[in-house]
This record gives C-alpha cells, sequence and structure tokens, in this order.
C-alpha cells in the first residue's frame, strides 16, 4: 500500500502534516508513532519467539 506513494505524495503527505498539526506538535507525534511502533514489534517478536519454542515441543 505505502510502496506505490512516491516522492510527490511523500511531499504532500508532510506538507498536508504540518499544515493540521503544525511545526511544534510534528516531534511530539513522531516520539509517539515510533514508541507505538517499537512496542507492536516487541510484542510480534514475543509472540513468534513463543510460537517457535512451541513448535520444538
Amino acid at each position: 500500500m505505502l510502496q506505490n506513494i512516491g516522492i510527490p505524495g511523500l511531499i504532500l503527505i508532510i506538507m498536508l502534516a504540518l499544515i493540521i498539526f503544525g511545526p511544534s506538535k510534528l516531534p511530539e507525534i513522531g516520539r509517539a508513532f515510533g514508541s507505538t511502533l517499537r512496542e507492536f514489534r516487541q510484542s510480534t517478536k514475543g509472540l513468534m519467539d513463543d510460537n517457535h519454542e512451541k513448535e520444538k515441543e
């Protein structure tokens, strides 16, 4: 889905984010998104590890 955006689409999304949230809010939003993504990856990795352990038994 996001692979087909391209450079013009990415620039448009960034411009819309600047207009909607303003430059002062973007770092906060980026940090929140990053921490959410990190948490999701850790949870997914934990589930995969549990699944591999069950298969070995």
